[in-house]
Order: C-alpha cells, then sequence, then structure tokens
C-alpha cells in the first residue's frame, strides 16, 4: 500500500514548483459511503435479445468493487486525485457492531488510500472524541489521508481542538502531480451538522461560503492556481455557493446523496438522475466550474477529467459515474443464457456507465474479519419480548381488510382491533424518542404501518430487527405546520380508505394521538388530533398555525405511501437525518430496562395512552 499524495496540512507550503503549464487531471471520487460495504442485489433494465428489454438482476456495489473500480481507473491516468467527500460512517451494522466505530470504514477506506477526506456531518454523531478516534484509524497503517474542513472550530473542551491534537483535521491540502501544485479544501455542512448530528458543545461550524474563500484566497496568495473545494454541503447549496466563490475550479459533492449523469441511468434502472455528470457552471470570477458528486453507498465512483491552461483556469471537463456491478446475471429468476449474456454485455457497454468490476481481492481480505463479526452479531440476542408485540397495519375487527395479519391470541386480546398494531406503535415511539436523545428533537413522528414487517415475541436477535424494518430507509426531519400535519393524516387515510386503497400506508404517529372514523369523506377521517409535550407529558390539542419538528422516513417524506403533503414540503424546511430506521430502533431498544436474569432489554407494549389511534370507526 502506498501513502497517500503529500502536501502540508495547513493550506500548503509554496507555488508551483516547476514553470506554470497546460495539466490534465482527472479527480477520482466517492461520497457517502456510510458504513455500507457489502455489495447488494440491483434490478437493472437491460437488453437481453435485439429488440428486448428485461428485468435483470446483478450484484451491484461493495466497497471492495468501490476498491477495484479506482485501481483499475488510476492505472489509465498520469495525474490522479482520489478523494472521498465525508459521510464515511453510521447506516449500517458495519458502523458500531464490527469493532471500534468506524473501524471497518477507516480500513476499507485505506484500502483505497484516499488522497484527501473531507468531514461530513455524520463523522460528528458520536461527538468529537469518537470522530478523533475513527482518525486514528484511518491513520493507523501506511496511509495517512489527510482529514479536511475549512468551516469547523473544534471547541476548548473538544479531543480535536488544534492544539491538543496537531494535524489531525485541516482546512486545506496541497497535492503534487506532475511538479504542478493542487489545492483541495474540505467543507462541512453547518447548521445540519450542528442541530442534528452530536459535535461538541462548543465546537461550531463557520458558514460555508466564508470559510471556504478565505481557505482559496490562503491558498492562491502562495501560488496555488487549481483549487478543489470537497464540499459536503448537498448538491443544491453547491450551485448557489460556486457564483460566490472566486478562484474555485472543480467542487466534488457530498451530503444530498445525489446521483449525477445522462438521463440513461433512469432508462437502464440505476436511479433518477438530478443533473449532469459534470454540472458545469461559472464562478464569481465568470471562469467555468466542474461540479460532481457520486450518489451514495457504495455504489458509484467518479472519474472526472479536468483540463487546466497554464493560469490554472479550467477549459474542459468531462466525466462519467461509473456504476460497479459483477458479471452474473439473472432473468427471471434463472441464470442468463449464453445468448442474453452477450445481449447484455453488449448493452452494458453502450450504456458507458455500467462497469463490470471484479470486487478487490485485498479489499475482500480485509472486510472479512469485519463481515464475520457482523455475522456473528445479526444471530446474536439483543432483546426479549416478554408478550407478543402483535403486527397490524389497520386497526378494526373481524371481516376488515388486515385482521388476519395479526395472531390468534392477539386477535383474542382485541387490543390490535382498537388501536392497531404494537409493533407499528413502538417504531414509530422509537423514532421520536431516539430524535430527541440524540439527532437534535423532534415532536412527533410518523411509520406508515406497512413499512413495519413482522411482530416480535420470545427471544429476538438483531437480524430480527432488520426483518421487522427490512427497507434500509433512513430518518428525515420536516418542519411542519399543525395543517401540514393534518393533511399528512387525511392522506395516510386516503391511501387506505380512497380508491385503489391499500393498507400499508396507515399512519402510526409517535407523540400524536387522534380519532378516526373510516367511513367519512377524504378530508374528514381524522378529528381530535392531540400531540404530546415530552417535557411535561401533558397532551395539547393540535395548533393548525404551529411549527412542529416531524421525524418520518425517507420514503414517507418524499411521498411514498401517498404522503403528497409531506413532498410538497420545500427543501428549506426538510433536512436529510441520514440515520438506518433499523438502527434507530436497535437504539432504542438498547436503552430499554433489562431483565435481571437474561441481561438482554425488555421490549413491551406501550401504555394505551401513548397509541396514535384513540378510537376507530371501521368502514
Amino acid at each position: 500500500m502506498t501513502a497517500c499524495g503529500g502536501g502540508d496540512g495547513g493550506g500548503g507550503t509554496g507555488g508551483d514548483s516547476v514553470a506554470a503549464q497546460p495539466m490534465d487531471l482527472t479527480i477520482l471520487h466517492i461520497n457517502d459511503h456510510h458504513s455500507n460495504l457489502d455489495s447488494k442485489s440491483k434490478t437493472l433494465q437491460l437488453k437481453t435479445a435485439a429488440g428486448t428489454t428485461s428485468a435483470v438482476v446483478a450484484d451491484a456495489g461493495g466497497f471492495p468493487r468501490v476498491t477495484a473500480a479506482i485501481e483499475s481507473l488510476a492505472a489509465q491516468s498520469t495525474n490522479v486525485l482520489k478523494l472521498h467527500a465525508g459521510d464515511a460512517q453510521t447506516g449500517t451494522l458495519y458502523f458500531n457492531r464490527a469493532g471500534a466505530n468506524g473501524e471497518a470504514d477507516a480500513a476499507m477506506m485505506n484500502t483505497v488510500c484516499f488522497d484527501a477526506f473531507t468531514l461530513g456531518n455524520h463523522e460528528f454523531d458520536k461527538g468529537d472524541t469518537s470522530l478523533k478516534s475513527f482518525i486514528d484509524l484511518l491513520h493507523k497503517g501506511s496511509c495517512k489521508t489527510p482529514v479536511l474542513s475549512a468551516n469547523v472550530n473544534f471547541g476548548a473542551n473538544s479531543a480535536l481542538l488544534p492544539a491538543k491534537a496537531p494535524g489531525y483535521v485541516n482546512k486545506s491540502v496541497v497535492l503534487q502531480r506532475s511538479g504542478q501544485s493542487i489545492g483541495v479544501v474540505g467543507l462541512t455542512i453547518a447548521g445540519k451538522t450542528k442541530a442534528s448530528s452530536s459535535p461538541d458543545a462548543d465546537t461550531t461550524f463557520e458558514d460555508e461560503t466564508v470559510a471556504a474563500q478565505r481557505e482559496i484566497d490562503a491558498l492562491r496568495a502562495k501560488g496555488v492556481n487549481k483549487i478543489v473545494v470537497m464540499s459536503h454541503i448537498g448538491y443544491d447549496y453547491d450551485k448557489t455557493v460556486i457564483p460566490k466563490l472566486s478562484g474555485v475550479d472543480v467542487v466534488v459533492g457530498a451530503d444530498s446523496h445525489t446521483l449525477l449523469g445522462p438521463a440513461s441511468l433512469a432508462t437502464y434502472g440505476v436511479g433518477s438522475p438530478a443533473g449532469a455528470y459534470p454540472t458545469q457552471l461559472t464562478n464569481k470570477d465568470g471562469k467555468q466550474v466542474c461540479l460532481v458528486q457520486a450518489w451514495e453507498y457504495s455504489q458509484v465512483v467518479g472519474e472526472l477529467k479536468v483540463s487546466f491552461d497554464a493560469n490554472g483556469d479550467v477549459t474542459r471537463c468531462v466525466g462519467t459515474p461509473h456504476v460497479l456491478i459483477g458479471d452474473t446475471f439473472t432473468v427471471a429468476g434463472k441464470a442468463a443464457t449464453e445468448e442474453q449474456k452477450t445481449n447484455i454485455q453488449a448493452d452494458l457497454k453502450a450504456s458507458g456507465f455500467l462497469r463490470v468490476t471484479a470486487p478487490s481481492a485485498t479489499a475482500a481480505a480485509t472486510l472479512k474479519p469485519f463481515k464475520d463479526k457482523v455475522d456473528v452479531f445479526s444471530k446474536s440476542l439483543v432483546a426479549t419480548v416478554p408478550a407478543e408485540l402483535c403486527s397490524r397495519r389497520v386497526p378494526g375487527g373481524v371481516g376488515t381488510s388486515d385482521y388476519s395479519r395479526s395472531s390468534v391470541a392477539c386477535n383474542t386480546q382485541g387490543d390490535v382491533s382498537l388501536r392497531g398494531g404494537d409493533i407499528q406503535q413502538l417504531v414509530a415511539q422509537a423514532y421520536l424518542e431516539v430524535a430527541n436523545a440524540n439527532y437534535g428533537g423532534a415532536d412527533i413522528s410518523l411509520q406508515s404501518g406497512g413499512g413495519v414487517r413482522v411482530p416480535l415475541n420470545g427471544n429476538v436477535t438483531a437480524a430480527n430487527v432488520i426483518e421487522v424494518l427490512p427497507f434500509g430507509n433512513m430518518l428525515f426531519r420536516l418542519d411542519v405546520t399543525g395543517q401540514e400535519v393534518k393533511n399528512m393524516l387525511e392522506d395516510g387515510m386516503q391511501a387506505v380508505y380512497g380508491p385503489g386503497g391499500s393498507t400499508g400506508p396507515y399512519p402510526y404517529t409517535g407523540g400524536m394521538r387522534f380519532d378516526v372514523n373510516a367511513t367519512l369523506a377524504r378530508g374528514s377521517r381524522v378529528s381530535n388530533v392531540e400531540v404530546r409535550d415530552a417535557a411535561t407529558g401533558v397532551w395539547r390539542v393540535l395548533d393548525l398555525t404551529k411549527t412542529y419538528k416531524l421525524f418520518v422516513l425517507s420514503f414517507n417524506a418524499t411521498g411514498g405511501d401517498g404522503y403528497t403533503t409531506l413532498a410538497a414540503v420545500p427543501a428549506a424546511r426538510r433536512l436529510d437525518i441520514g440515520v438506518l430506521d433499523s438502527d434507530v430502533f436497535q437504539s432504542y431498544i438498547d436503552k430499554q430496562t433489562k431483565d435481571a436474569t437474561s441481561n438482554l432489554p425488555v421490549l413491551r407494549k406501550l401504555d394505551s395512552a401513548l397509541y396514535s389511534t384513540k378510537s376507530y370507526v371501521q368502514p
């Protein structure tokens, strides 16, 4: 393993060491891998015969593929930077169940040996001391990846205060390629990190534009005329900041998990791109800037090729978001025939972005001991449930659409017919309590009934917890008015009881309760809505003019299950917390009182007063 590109950690020591001349630079980058280290199956739309497109399942992504792709692509170019734009941590069991927090992520990042890594908001999820430990793990071997953020100011008591931890986090780094200096500046999303992660109380984050410009100016004063900003602030925010910056040439973005590239990414079933790769903008000087981002979860390696003139100005930028997949394909549940493989491979090549990549053997070997620990943890007992936490998407008695979902024992008790599923309600409560403990707080939470898949009873394994919430949704926090809350509840009811309705969207809320009359017309099914004051336990009537903090799955926040009111909430009032639903539920479980004999946390039904459905009139 070779050490990363050199340069000082405080912004550079000088200008170009050879006469200024044009330069071609290749930037290979990822972002927001969020402890997603394993590959996953992915369904693509590919040509399996002339003129015929079929659903084709392939293995996709995973960090060993990221490592292999970066190695292969780097070997094809002369001047290469390997960059990670932040949020390496939190999102899967690899983060906190495979060793020290972030240990698996650091080990996998070191199989690439990035030239720089910018701090994302989730690097602060466990506080400054934990972040220092993660950087220690990142620097454990021969690869000493510079860690960057120009706008973080560590507090006097922080373990990362520069006087205590010199060189741990720098504002920028200067990297040399072909005798030319390239300045790389890091940025961390300010408000979101302070509000929704857990930096130390006296650690603060400066305005992103102000901090970036100051550091760019410092680099230019030293003669560095090629500036890359690694910006963990989001694609839309990048587009507003770039025109305000002088001297920036390239922005390697992150935070918003944005897929960039041609419209055909959607046609092939990869995802819906939000813009071009690269997105070309103009800075404050009227000069060209190339903006890129590489989606999320170890699925894409971005390859940006930038041409600079002798003055360090961008003359051209082109690139590819390489979507990493394996070479084994399944069509209609069967292995692809040789003829189908031939057609598939031709279509992959024609796409221009689907890259067949064998996982790096070295990276796979590095991952294996962590994977073994995750597998053991998945089988480990994490809770005990003395009385079944019944599953029911929708309340209602015999003959209602979801009555048969509950066990005979649960139906005999009758509670689920009155209030709905115990496990659904517990998950909604878990979101609320964990949000208030760790993620900046919430007044209410929402979980649609169909997103909670199984009941719990007896001994519960970590794998069972994931079976409860198997879809891998991240949590959002939305600032919503009371009127929007009421409309949200009516959206859920319409999606259940309207034409073509299904049981899945039924709303379960933490910190809020209401009466339901499913016989009434759209907009009138929910009444007597109350919100609980977490500090006092007092229930108060929903104030239609007040703003409430809503903790909700990304799926529903973007309109899934018919929650169109939530989809319409503007960007200024929505925050991607970026923590996994099952991980939040596990955090809630870990905090419950332990059984004296087994020492396992005990999960019980909530007090009936906390159930969101106070009363129910079935259709």
